[in-house]
């Protein structure tokens, strides 16, 4: 009786791992799947944008980027983004941050990151800290005032 009982602890133990370590694996992927889906809607935002900046000689407007960004399949997964267009004059740098959004997701070994759109049209993901330090040196004093209100 004594090793029926052992066998059955260690059965239930390997079965309580297993299912720990598939319950984390499906949150990593699901992690996965949002920051993928993510990336592809800012980068076709990035290239409507850039086609209306081709056409017409501008940055579009908040508007027109809140339209175009609900008609981008995972656009869902943008949630705030925070487009700068009116910070964006034509002496700005092609690595300008014009629209990004912040993701708090828990990964196994990084940090909250932020994907970001540039004026050039580039999309990338940047830690926290690179982001907030860039984000300073872009920033004028009138729209850090505004976007704190």
């Amino acid at each position: 009786m004594y090793k029926r009982q052992i066998l059955i602890i260690v059965r239930f133990a390997i079965v309580m791992i297993a299912t720990g370590v598939a319950i984390v694996a499906m949150v990593q992927l699901k992690n996965v799947v949002n920051r993928s889906e993510a990336m592809r809607a800012m980068q076709e935002l990035g290239q409507e944008v850039l086609a209306h900046q081709r056409k017409n000689g501008s940055v579009p407007s908040e508007a027109w980027v809140d339209r175009e960004k609900e008609k981008l399949p995972g656009y869902v997964r943008l949630r705030s983004l925070r487009y700068r267009a009116r910070w964006i004059g034509f002496e700005s740098s092609p690595d300008a941050i014009l629209g990004y959004t912040e993701f708090s997701y828990r990964w196994l070994f990084s940090r909250n990151k932020h994907l970001v759109l540039r004026l050039s049209g580039v999309v990338e993901w940047i830690d926290q800290d690179e982001f907030k330090s860039l984000l300073a040196e872009q920033q004028s004093q009138l729209e850090i005032e505004m976007t704190r209100e």
